[in-house]
Order: structure tokens, then C-alpha cells, then sequence
């Protein structure tokens, strides 16, 4: 399965623990093709359905339904976790992502 960036991928998140998002849920693969292309993990953000207006989440449009990317729960999984594959962010939702990260880990 060819993983690209920015793509949102159907993952079964469980087990977990404590207050780590669970159960299967659409995410987005925040890992550059590259990596993807030869690991056999990829570094992903849950996304969720029920979210306040924190800082570290970007409010995106999927299935027809608004969601939002929880970038306070990037993890990385390995590949045998994702179902399938769903959609991809638009580029505006892109450029949200980035600088939500940017701000959260860089600055």
C-alpha cells in the first residue's frame, strides 16, 4: 500500500491507554512519502468527529462531515494497523495542518 502525506487512512488504533484516542477511526498520515515508501511504520494524527477548539486541532471537512485532526495525538503505528485508505486533505487543510505543527513542536 502506497501511503502518501496528507492522506486520510482508516486505522484500528486499539489497544490503548489511559486518554489515548482508541477504537478505529479515519486518521491522517503526517510522514513524508519517502519514509512511508520504505518503513514499516508511518507516523499518523487521529482524527475525531466530538472536539473543542484546542490550539493542536484543525477543523476539516471528510466524508461529507466536519472533523477534526487531533495533532496532540500524533503517533506512529505500524502499517498492518490501517484498513484502508479514504481521502485526502485539500490544501487548504494542508497548510492548517503545517502550521499547527510548526507551532506546536518548532517554535
Amino acid at each position: 500500500m502506497d501511503l502518501i502525506q496528507y492522506q486520510i487512512v482508516l486505522v484500528n488504533l486499539d489497544p490503548t491507554i489511559g486518554s489515548e484516542i482508541k477504537k478505529t477511526r479515519p486518521c491522517v498520515v503526517i510522514s513524508p512519502y519517502e519514509m512511508n515508501k520504505y518503513l514499516n511504520t508511518v507516523i499518523i494524527a487521529p482524527m475525531t468527529s466530538q472536539s473543542k477548539k484546542y490550539p493542536t486541532r484543525v477543523e476539516v471537512k471528510h466524508d461529507n462531515k466536519i472533523g477534526w485532526i487531533v495533532l496532540d495525538q500524533i503517533r506512529t503505528i505500524d502499517k498492518q494497523r490501517i484498513i484502508k485508505t479514504l481521502d485526502n486533505l485539500i490544501d487548504n487543510e494542508i497548510e492548517q495542518v503545517k502550521m499547527t505543527i510548526k507551532e506546536l513542536l518548532v517554535d
